[in-house]
């Protein structure tokens, strides 16, 4: 008698062979919206091609590979030879190749740059979060560089390149290069003052040799790294300088860049962090000022942050779009598990979170874009009051949208797990929670001009949504309230972060959802868990909107 007991019914097909960026309705509404009319057809043309090849089943694969088969450390040759190098696994290189080729480390010099790479980033991220490590150090690199612009000159247009070549060798000899960056020490954390690592200065003007330990070094494979050391009698930041250090030296001999270690972390597997230490022979040359690290490398630290919101974002949309897809096919109690009530105030409650960090990262995005006075203000209190919220929402949508799979979702093929372990990173990187909360009141007490922007923004949406209005009457009086304002930077960041959304979405977003959100985030009648928004709103249309088509 013929066994019938492993015939497969009720399991959703693969989220496979689709396009990533034109399945997003708020990626391609936003990118329409800050993109140029002249520009906008050869935009939305790159950005399809990087989707169709997001969503295709070979990249789905190398995304599964780069995780599954984490770097290792070779700190030797088979002579005995010292060499440092870190081995990663084939799809690694094939993703962070496709990724370079597509721009992703180029935004600074073309038109439209900062949207169309975020816009980018957000899409490819959805192959593999762990390669955007050496992509978004390479492009926030470069307004560190200019401090200098004889290295400027020298290292942008390796940066930029669209043509990755792993390996290492005289940046000379290449035609692109990476970037990563060690700033971090084990006694210090995100307190840089507390550096040790120190820097000799050599007859020849600008070059130096260091000493010290590094804790945490991104994508050692790079061929440069940005490093804070301290220079004897450096003034000003306590004596932090930046530095720029080659892997391999003008000659072709090796720099001296010894690997300790590479960090066994939570998530972000594919990608390698490692700890470093410089012997006192370790050559770099000098960016910008002595004593004037810290103000050197702001701009990098600004870039990365944004990436830190769209990578996070990038993980929301596709952990939403894995829930929408599963539920849209999954029957259960008669009817697919997405038309259950229920279940649909679920994925609407994440239609919502997911769009609003995509809306977000956008505006952030396109105030780099514009580059006036104005604009710039406004990223000095946006960008760290988007990094604390949007970074800190990850987790909980990855956990919520798993469980829309329920045990499916438990395992590691589903790929929810690595999005899941993936969540939490981009709060912790470049300055956690509260170091965030702490730079909102700086730009407050420091540059009045931050505040003014930001109000001017949020200003716009003014009397569109009663809620609206109550949140923003509410987040003034806070700010009027310096009592024990260190101690409310978490919650003064927050309401900043979710106004700033409120306002985005009332003045972009279909009715329903700006609806939904001010109900659900601005307004009184919400709980605290995903699944809470009030019955009466236009949940069905949320979800149609977030909802991705899968085939060609």
């Amino acid at each position: 008698m013929a066994a019938t007991t492993h015939t497969v019914t009720n399991q959703p097909p693969p989220l496979v062979g689709y396009d990533v960026f034109a399945a997003d309705a708020a990626l391609t509404e936003g990118v329409g919206r800050h993109v140029p009319a002249a520009l906008l057809d050869e935009v939305r043309r790159e950005l399809g091609e990087l989707g169709r090849a997001a969503g295709s089943a070979h990249a789905q694969r190398w995304g599964a590979l780069a995780d599954g088969n984490p770097p290792v450390l070779r700190t030797h040759d088979r002579y005995g030879h010292r060499v440092d190098e870190v081995e990663f696994h084939p799809a690694w290189h094939r993703l962070l190749g496709h990724a370079v080729s597509s721009g992703l480390t180029d935004a600074w010099s073309r038109p439209a740059g900062h949207v169309r790479r975020t816009a980018g980033f957000l899409v490819w991220t959805q192959a593999e979060a762990g390669h955007g490590c050496p992509l978004s150090m390479t492009h926030a690199a470069v307004p560190a560089l200019r401090a200098d612009p004889a290295l400027a000159a020298e290292w942008e247009p390796l940066l930029t390149s669209r043509v990755y070549e792993p390996g290492l060798r005289p940046v000379a000899e290449k035609p692109g290069a990476l970037a990563g960056m060690a700033m971090t020490e084990k006694q210090g954390g995100s307190d840089v003052r507390a550096t040790t690592t120190v820097a000799e200065p050599l007859s020849s003007d600008g070059e130096y040799v260091l000493t010290g330990h590094k804790w945490f070094c991104s994508a050692p494979m790079s061929d440069a790294f940005l490093v804070l050391a301290r220079t004897p009698g450096g003034v000003g930041e306590d004596g932090l300088t930046c530095f720029l250090l080659p892997r391999v030296l003008p000659d072709g001999s090796r720099n001296s860049f010894r690997i300790q270690r590479l960090k066994d972390k939570l998530g972000n597997r594919s990608n390698a962090s490692a700890e470093v230490e410089f012997d006192g022979t370790t050559w770099a040359r000098r960016v910008g000022e002595e004593g004037r690290g810290v103000a050197t490398i702001i701009e990098m630290v600004a870039a990365t942050r944004l990436d830190c919101v769209t990578g996070s974002a990038a993980v929301m949309r596709q952990a939403v779009a894995q829930a929408l897809h599963h539920t849209a096919y999954r029957h259960a109690f008669g009817k697919p598990l997405g038309d259950q009530p229920l279940m649909r105030n679920v994925l609407a409650d994440l239609a919502l979170e997911s769009e609003a960090a995509t809306a977000l990262a956008l505006r952030l995005a396109a105030a780099y874009d514009a580059d006036t006075e104005q604009e710039r203000a406004f990223l000095r209190l946006a960008v760290p009051a988007a990094k604390y919220w949007v970074t800190k929402r990850c987790t909980p949508v990855a956990a919520e949208a798993l469980e829309c799979l329920g045990g499916n979702g438990y395992v590691e093929e589903s790929g929810m797990p690595r999005l899941l372990r993936e969540s939490p990173l981009n709060s912790v990187w470049e300055g956690s929670g509260s170091v965030q909360a702490l730079d909102v009141l700086r730009a407050l007490r420091r540059e009045p001009a931050a505040l003014h922007a930001f109000l001017t923004e949020i200003g716009t949406a003014r009397g569109a949504d009663h809620r609206l209005d109550a949140a923003i009457k509410g987040l003034l009086t806070e700010l009027a309230d310096l009592e024990g304002i260190e101690a409310r930077a978490r919650r003064l960041a927050e309401r900043l972060a979710l106004v700033l959304q409120g306002a985005l979405l009332v003045r972009y977003a279909p009715p329903e959802a700006a609806d939904a959100f001010c109900a659900a985030r601005l307004g009184t009648d919400h709980g605290a868990t995903f699944g809470t928004l009030p019955h009466t709103l236009g949940l069905r249309a949320i979800v149609e909107r977030a909802r991705p088509a899968a085939g060609p």
